[in-house]
C-alpha cells in the first residue's frame, strides 16, 4: 500500500513539473523572471600573455598601456563589433580603436617591433647562444650578458653601452642624444632626469631590448608630435605591441587625384627639409624608404609612419664612438639582423642622402602620369635630376627647389586638406 502511494506521489510530481514548464513557456514575462538569475556573459577578448608578448617580458617594450587592452578600451576591430575576436598573431601590424571614455573612439595602429618569425628566431638564438638550450627564460639569459651587467652598474647611458647595436639611430650616438632617450623614456612614470637612477633593473632591460630590436617607439617618445616633430603620437606599449596614432600608408595615395598627389609630394619634401635643418641641430637620415615609411592622417597631414630606418647625427656634438666601437658585436647586435652585416660609416652619410632615395623610390610612383604636358615632362625631368644627384648636392638642391615651385600651384585649397584649411584661403603660406 505504501509503495503504491509513493508511486502515485511521484507521478503527480512529474505531472506538476510538466504543467509548470508549459506555463512558463506560454508566459514570456514569467519566463524572463525565472531566467533573470542567469548571469549575462559579456563578450570579451580571450587575451593571453602570449598574444601580447607579456610572456617574454622583460625582453619586451613595456606595459604602460596593458590596462587599456584588458579593459577593452583598445579593440582590434574597425567596426567596434560586439563579437570581440583577436586577429592572427603572425601579423606585423593591426588597425584598432582606442577610447578614454567608452563613448568616443579613434583609430590607432597596433604594431610589433618585428615579425613573429623574427621574434621567435631571436628568442631561440638567445637561448641557444647564451644558455645552450632550445627554450629558456629570456630575461635570465639576457641578464647574464656582459653588456647588461654594464647597464646595471651605469649611472648614465653612455655611447659605449650602445656600441654595436644595429639600430640606425644609434650608429653615430652623441651623449646629448642618449641623455634625451633616458630623460624622455615614456615607459617609466618619473622620467625627466638624464641619470638612470629612476630606472629599475627591469626598466633597463626593456629599454636595452627595444633599442636592440627596433628604435621606432623610442623615436616617437623622444621627438613627440606635440613639439612639431613629424611622427605619430606614441600612446604606449604592452608586451611586444606598440600603440600609436593611426595613419594610412603613402602607398594608398599612389592613385590619388593630381591635386592630392601634389600636396603630398610638397609635404614630403618639407619633412625631409626639417629632418636636415631643425632647432635642435640633429640631422636625420633614412637608411631605407618604401611605400610604408610615410603615412597620412585623416586631415591630410603627412608624417613619418615607420621610423625604424631613421638614423641621427648630432651636428652640435658629433658622434662620440671611437674608431672600432661600431664593430663591437654581441647577442644584442644580432636580434633582428645578420651578425655579419656591415655598419655604415657615420662619415659616409651625405646631406642629400634621404632626398635622393625619395626621388628614386617614392615621388615617381606618387606623381607618375598625374598631370598634362608639358607640366608632367618637367616634373619627370626634375625627379630624374634629383635621383641621379648622389655626387652633386647642389644639383639635387636645384632640382628639388624647381620641383616644389612647379607643384605648389597644382594643389587645391578645400576641406580635403584640413591640416591647412581654411588658412590656405587667406595666405599663400599654406
Amino acid at each position: 500500500m505504501g509503495r503504491w502511494i509513493c508511486c502515485l506521489c511521484s507521478r503527480v510530481a512529474d505531472s506538476l513539473m510538466v504543467l509548470l514548464v508549459l506555463a512558463l513557456s506560454c508566459n514570456p514575462s514569467t519566463a524572463a523572471t525565472a531566467s533573470s538569475s542567469t548571469p549575462h556573459v559579456k563578450p570579451s577578448y580571450s587575451f593571453g600573455r602570449t598574444f601580447l608578448g607579456l610572456d617574454k617580458c622583460n625582453a619586451c617594450i613595456g606595459t604602460s598601456i596593458c590596462k587599456k587592452f584588458f579593459k577593452e578600451e583598445i579593440r582590434f576591430d574597425t567596426w567596434l563589433s560586439s563579437r570581440l575576436k583577436l586577429p592572427p598573431s603572425y601579423l606585423l601590424s593591426y588597425s584598432g580603436n582606442y577610447t578614454d571614455d567608452a563613448k568616443s573612439w579613434r583609430l590607432v595602429d597596433i604594431t610589433r617591433l618585428t615579425s613573429k618569425y623574427r621574434h621567435d628566431r631571436a628568442d631561440k638564438r638567445i637561448c641557444t647562444s647564451l644558455l645552450k638550450t632550445k627554450t629558456c627564460s629570456l630575461e635570465r639569459a639576457l641578464r647574464r650578458t656582459h653588456r647588461f651587467q654594464k647597464w646595471l652598474r651605469a649611472k648614465r647611458l653612455t655611447p659605449d653601452l650602445v656600441q654595436g647595436l644595429s639600430s640606425p639611430m644609434l650608429r653615430c650616438p652623441s651623449q646629448r642624444l642618449l641623455d634625451r632617450i633616458v630623460r624622455r623614456y615614456a615607459e617609466v612614470p618619473d622620467a625627466g632626469s638624464i641619470y638612470m637612477d629612476h630606472l629599475t633593473d627591469r626598466d633597463k632591460l626593456r629599454l636595452l631590448y627595444t633599442l636592440s630590436v627596433n628604435s621606432h617607439p623610442i623615436l616617437l617618445q623622444i621627438f613627440p608630435d606635440v613639439e612639431g616633430w613629424p611622427f605619430p603620437r606614441y600612446l604606449g606599449s604592452c608586451g611586444r605591441l606598440v600603440v600609436s596614432a593611426s595613419t594610412r600608408p603613402l602607398r594608398d595615395f599612389y592613385g590619388a587625384a593630381p591635386e592630392v598627389a601634389a600636396d603630398l609630394a610638397l609635404q614630403l619634401l618639407a619633412v625631409l627639409r626639417s629632418m636636415g635643418t631643425n632647432d635642435l641641430n640633429y640631422f636625420f637620415y633614412f637608411t631605407h624608404v618604401d611605400a610604408g615609411t610615410f603615412g597620412v592622417f585623416s586631415n591630410g597631414h603627412l608624417f613619418i609612419r615607420d621610423a625604424s630606418t631613421l638614423g641621427i647625427i648630432d651636428k652640435e656634438e658629433g658622434s662620440q664612438l671611437i674608431d672600432g666601437q661600431q664593430e663591437y658585436k654581441d647577442i644584442f647586435s644580432c636580434l633582428t639582423v645578420d651578425c655579419q652585416s656591415a655598419f655604415v660609416s657615420c662619415n659616409s652619410i651625405r646631406e642629400k642622402h634621404s632626398l635622393v632615395m625619395v626621388c628614386q623610390e617614392l615621388l615617381p610612383k606618387l606623381l607618375k602620369g598625374k598631370f598634362l604636358q608639358p607640366v608632367q615632362e618637367k616634373i619627370d625631368s626634375f625627379l630624374q635630376h634629383c635621383a641621379d644627384g648622389l655626387a652633386d648636392d647642389q644639383g639635387v638642391n636645384e632640382a628639388v627647389a624647381k620641383l616644389a615651385e612647379l607643384l605648389k600651384p597644382l594643389r587645391s585649397c578645400d576641406s580635403r586638406f584640413a591640416y591647412r584649411y581654411p588658412d590656405c584661403k587667406y595666405s599663400d603660406k599654406y
